[in-house]
C-alpha cells in the first residue's frame, strides 16, 4: 500500500464525517504505513462485523500498522486491544485530537500507548471539526452535537459517545460561511442527539434557533439539511423554519424506533405513537411536500404479533418514505438483553415486513413525482437528488455540485427519471 494511511469507516453518518476530520489530522502528523478502522458499536454484529473486517484488513495488508477507534474501540477496547491483529486502540475522543496521532506517527508503540481510551462521560465539549463533504463537491457536513443525555435500553451508544455537547452557534456559522464561500450548495447538520443542541450552551438555545441564525446570517446558502431528529423534541422554531424557510429541505429522518405504545415504554423512549403521528401530521400542514424517513427496530424484546403490527401501520399513518430497518439483536450493557428475546427467526421475517412496507411507500413516491419540476443537487455528471432527498438519474451529463431545474419523466422503482 501507499505511505498514506488507509481509513475504513463502519457505521454511521457522523462517524463517516469523524473518518474525514482523522484523515486531515493524521496527515498533518505525518503517520504513515498505517490502517485505521472507525468501528460502530450500534448492535452486536456490528463489534461483529468490525472484527471481521480488522481480520480481513490484516492479511490483505501484512506489513501496515493496524489501528482501531470508533465507538466499539470506546466501548469495548479490550476486545481489540485482545486481537493479535491490532497494534493500537483509540478511543471516540482521542481521535479527534491532533495529540494522538502525532504520538502515533512519531512513536507508533513505543511513546504512544498502545490503548488511548479514557472516560467519554468525562467529555465536556465537542469541537467544530471542518470537513469539505464526502469525497463530492456537492454536499458538505457540519458536526454541531455529540453524544445523547438519554438511555434508551437497546442503546449502547452513550457509552460510545459520551453525554451530549454542543457545538457553539458562532463556530457553526463560520464554518457554513466558510463552506458556501468554498463553492457548497448544501450544508447538512450533523450529531448524535441533534435536537437536545443547545442544552449545554449559556441561554439552552434550541435547534431551531440554530437553524434560524444560520438561514439569518448566511443567505448566501442555498439549502440546509437537517439530519436524523427525536420528533418529541422539536422546538417551535423549527416547526416556524419548516413552515416559512424554503432553503430548509422538506426532509426529515425520525428517530422512532417503534409504533407500540408498551414497547417504546420498554424501549425507553420519550414518545408514544400518537405523538410520532401528530407531529408528522403538522409537518405536513406546514409543507405539504415533506418527506420522512425513520429508524424503525423489528423484533424487540418482548413484540408481540399486534405489536409489530403497530409499528407497521405506522409506516402508512406517518407517511414515512425512507426507512432504515434494524433487526433487534441483544447489546451486551443495555437493560434490553436482559429481557425475554424473540426468536431469530421471527426478528427477520417482521425485519422484512417493513421492509417490504418502505419499498411500496417509496414506489408510490416515486409515481407521485410524474410531471413534477424539482430543483436538483447534481451529487455526480448523471445523479442528483431532489430537495425531498430523492435520487434522480439523468441520461445526459449536468454539473457536479450544481442545482439544476429538471422535469420527472418516470421513475426505476428505485430512482426518479428526469430532463
Amino acid at each position: 500500500m501507499s505511505d498514506a494511511p488507509r481509513f475504513t469507516t463502519l457505521g454511521c453518518r457522523l462517524n463517516a464525517y469523524e473518518t474525514e476530520a482523522m484523515k486531515d489530522l493524521a496527515g498533518q502528523a505525518g503517520l504513515e504505513n498505517a490502517i485505521v478502522v472507525n468501528t460502530c458499536a450500534v448492535t452486536s454484529e456490528a463489534v461483529r462485523k468490525a472484527r471481521q473486517e480488522i481480520r480481513r484488513l490484516r492479511r490483505a495488508h501484512p506489513g501496515a500498522r493496524l489501528i482501531v477507534t470508533g465507538c466499539a474501540a470506546q466501548t469495548e477496547p479490550e476486545t481489540f486491544a485482545a486481537m493479535e491483529e491490532v497494534d493500537a486502540v483509540i478511543g471516540n475522543t482521542e481521535k479527534m485530537q491532533g495529540d494522538t496521532w502525532a504520538g502515533l506517527a512519531a512513536d507508533f508503540i513505543g511513546d504512544a500507548e498502545r490503548v488511548q481510551v479514557n472516560d467519554i462521560m468525562s467529555v465536556t465539549e465537542t469541537a467544530g471539526h471542518l470537513i469539505d463533504g464526502f469525497g463530492t463537491r456537492s454536499r458538505a457536513y457540519v458536526q454541531v452535537q455529540n453524544g445523547c443525555d438519554h438511555r434508551c435500553t437497546f442503546c449502547i451508544i452513550p457509552y460510545g459517545r459520551g453525554n451530549s455537547r454542543s457545538v457553539p452557534a458562532g463556530v457553526v456559522v463560520d464554518q457554513i460561511k466558510r463552506l458556501v464561500g468554498a463553492g457548497y450548495n448544501e450544508v447538512v447538520l450533523t450529531g448524535v442527539d441533534l435536537t437536545s443542541w443547545g442544552a449545554d450552551l449559556p441561554s439552552q438555545p434550541k435547534l431551531g434557533d440554530l437553524v434560524m441564525r444560520i438561514l439569518k446570517l448566511v443567505p448566501d446558502l442555498p439549502r440546509l439539511r437537517i439530519s436524523s431528529i427525536d420528533s418529541i423534541e422539536v422546538d417551535d422554531n423549527l416547526m416556524q423554519a419548516i413552515a416559512t424557510e424554503p432553503r430548509l429541505m422538506p426532509h426529515l429522518h425520525l428517530s422512532l424506533q417503534h409504533g407500540d405504545d408498551l414497547i417504546l415504554k420498554r424501549m425507553k423512549r420519550r414518545h408514544l405513537r400518537d405523538d410520532a403521528i401528530r407531529f408528522a401530521e403538522e409537518a405536513r400542514r406546514l409543507r405539504p411536500e415533506m418527506t420522512f424517513g425513520a429508524d424503525i427496530i423489528a423484533g424487540f424484546p418482548t413484540e408481540t404479533e399486534a405489536a409489530f403490527e403497530n409499528s407497521l401501520r405506522l409506516v402508512e399513518e406517518c407517511h414515512l418514505t425512507w426507512l432504515h430497518v434494524f433487526p433487534y439483536s441483544p447489546r451486551p450493557g443495555t437493560p434490553a438483553a436482559k429481557m425475554p428475546q424473540l426468536d431469530g427467526r421471527a426478528i427477520k421475517a417482521r425485519a422484512a415486513r417493513l421492509r417490504a412496507a418502505g419499498e411500496a411507500r417509496v414506489a408510490a413516491h416515486l409515481a407521485e413525482q410524474q410531471g413534477c419540476r424539482h430543483a436538483v443537487l447534481m451529487e455526480n455528471p448523471r445523479m442528483g437528488r431532489t430537495e425531498q432527498f430523492t435520487e434522480v438519474r439523468f441520461d445526459s451529463d449536468r454539473p457536479e455540485g450544481a442545482i439544476v431545474t429538471a422535469t420527472v419523466t418516470g421513475h426505476t422503482g428505485t430512482q426518479l427519471t428526469a430532463v
